[in-house]
């Protein structure tokens, strides 16, 4: 889904917010990754020096980028890959199409990638003619849904089973039991066809390791393996930062990826390869093509107050914690990456706040989600800068500056408050319900369409302060 300039975030939030399956399923999804990470990372006993591990890890990498990345470029090319730069997403889109065009494939195959979501990859093969099948089970029925993600690592935690089986039937030809045996069958026998008749598959990378010049993916389902090694060309896509300076560092960030992400030791698929295909290898791509992604990464490594989320390694663990996601799911953010790292990063790697300036404010800056953070990246810190970056820009509403003019109005202006809270406080039975005020004109009713306030108080505490005062006074003379 990308946000173009009719996207009303007011609506998406009211629709999120009265869709009750979503928001259980949302819950009852981030409550279970949540409390499987919690379990699998007190085993260790010693989680906190395995996220300084990380982040010094991931810090060493986003500091010397340049270094590693040609590293990487030289070992992928002396192994036979081809490697591809792209500083836009239009350019990782025009490196695509160029290598379709160059074979003239009509369809292919592709495992999980939020990289070809960024650059939004699949519309535009679909444009060319290209049959494109998404073959992570998730991914392949909100594909079919005409939807995207909703999680980084659950697409499809909005979906119950009978949703699916009622997408999976005009497929089918007939009607399908709701069952999970019944619905995986199905998609199995769909997506066989397709991996043994493909001639070029697409694939993410979790990880690049710098030092052998070999591709990290990790996935729960065996589709990431047979996208990689039965087509003919693979064409793998990944962003400049995703890289490891060798196994030893690869080994250590495995573990958080997966402990964080899921609840699991290790991925159930944790597959390294070092493409294309040598003489005596069984398997795997004759051409291999590595399409590395700026988009504007660069200018976000040039950016002290943004590097440290360079070092996100996409687990999704500050999902599962935010209480803003837990209510409204992902859809409702508008962007590609959703949760607390998509508030951060979408206006960094879009760099407009005009369009993106809303995500900032889908927070609570309760910080659940740089506790959760395995490499420790400040999130909330960064979702503060945004806000102040914003305003400093410009880009605040003109709604909110009257608010604040108001706000520095009255506050520097004691009486004329006080008058204005007594009045207030006199006519706010209006609004009330239940002793608490429940609804009100924008911008109140924004608040009150969901929750309530407290009633004014009569008297404001400013007032009571004088015979406050004295009481103390009195008080602690008796003392003496």
């Amino acid at each position: 889904m990308s946000l173009d300039n009719h996207y009303d975030v007011d609506a998406a939030l009211d629709k999120a917010l009265k869709d009750d399956f979503l928001r259980k399923a949302t819950r009852r999804a981030t409550d279970r990754l949540r409390n499987n990470k919690l379990a699998i990372t007190e085993e260790l006993g010693n989680w906190e020096e395995w996220r300084q591990v990380g982040e010094r890890i991931r810090n060493h990498v986003v500091e010397n980028l340049d270094y590693y990345l040609d590293m990487l470029i030289e070992n992928v090319e002396k192994n036979g890959g081809h490697v591809h730069l792209a500083k836009t997403p239009e350019d990782g889109v025009r490196i695509v199409q160029e290598i379709f065009q160059k074979h003239g494939f009509k369809s292919v195959i592709k495992s999980k990638s939020m990289i070809t979501e960024e650059i939004h990859l699949n519309p535009a093969l679909e444009k060319d003619g290209i049959e494109v099948v998404e073959t992570d089970l998730a991914e392949y029925i909100i594909q079919i849904a005409n939807e995207p993600p909703s999680h980084i690592i659950v697409p499809a935690m909005h979906k119950n089973r009978d949703q699916i089986a009622k997408l999976f039937e005009p497929i089918a030809g007939h009607p399908l039991d709701s069952d999970t045996p019944t619905l995986t069958k199905f998609a199995r026998e769909q997506l066989r066809e397709k991996f043994l008749t493909s001639k070029i598959g697409i694939t993410g990378c979790n990880f690049a390791v710098a030092d052998t010049g070999t591709i990290t993916m990790v996935t729960n389902e065996g589709n990431g393996r047979m996208t990689s090694t039965l087509p003919e060309v693979q064409i793998t896509m990944m962003g400049m930062e995703r890289i490891v300076p060798s196994y030893k560092e690869l080994s250590v960030l495995l573990n958080l990826l997966a402990r964080s992400a899921t609840g699991q030791r290790l991925s159930v698929y944790t597959t390294m390869i070092t493409p294309p295909k040598q003489e005596g290898d069984l398997d795997g791509p004759k051409e291999w093509h590595l399409v590395i992604l700026d988009h504007n990464r660069s200018e976000i490594l040039g950016d002290e107050d943004f590097r440290s989320s360079l070092r996100c390694i996409r687990c999704g663990a500050c999902f599962n914690v935010c209480p803003v996601y837990r209510q409204v799911g992902g859809h409702a953010y508008g962007s590609v990456y959703s949760g607390p790292i998509g508030v951060v990063i979408t206006p960094l790697l879009e760099q407009n706040y005009e369009k993106w300036g809303h995500l900032p404010y889908y927070s609570s800056l309760c910080a659940a989600c740089s506790e959760a953070c395995p490499v420790r990246i400040p999130l909330q810190d960064l979702i503060v800068k945004h806000r102040d970056r914003k305003v400093l820009k410009g880009y605040t509403s003109g709604v909110e500056k009257k608010i604040f003019k108001y706000y520095g109005y009255y506050f520097s202006h004691p009486k004329t408050l006080s008058k204005f809270v007594h009045l207030g406080s006199k006519f706010q039975f209006i609004l009330m319900r239940n002793g608490r005020i429940a609804s009100g004109p924008p911008p109140l009713s924004n608040w009150t369409n969901s929750k309530t306030l407290p009633p004014v108080a009569k008297q404001m505490f400013r007032d009571q302060w004088p015979e406050l005062e004295k009481e103390l006074k009195t008080m602690q003379r008796g003392d003496q």
